[in-house]
């Protein structure tokens, strides 16, 4: 039974990462790179998972075209749907400006 409480940490990523390339409103990506905005919510259509990278690309939904500005964060932190008032289905990722440490690396200085 998968938990509907929140996955963190570099022993909660699972060993194969992905990459998702994902479209972000022009607020909603100047909230991140500003620093003000360290979680998006998600459909969760893509099996989100601690670890994986997220290429934001800010994207217009008037003109429905990209601005050709990227930044990417990665998954800290997983709220899973269905519980905390979040729909089933859905996901509050936690995001981090930095990727998780190499399995068994606890010190950034080791790094």
């Amino acid at each position: 039974m998968q938990s509907t409480l929140a996955t963190f940490g570099p022993t909660a990523a699972h060993t194969h990462a992905h990459t998702h390339e994902l479209k972000i409103w022009p607020a909603c990506f100047a909230a991140v790179e500003a620093g003000d905005k360290p979680f998006d919510v998600r459909e969760n259509d893509r099996d989100f998972c601690v670890g994986d990278t997220l290429v934001l690309r800010e994207y217009e939904p008037e003109s429905e075209q990209y601005s050709g500005r990227s930044i990417t964060r990665w998954v800290s932190y997983i709220i899973h749907g269905g519980s905390f008032g979040i729909e089933a289905g859905w996901c509050v990722l936690g995001l981090s400006e930095r990727p998780p440490l190499p399995a068994g690396i606890h010190d950034t200085k080791l790094w």
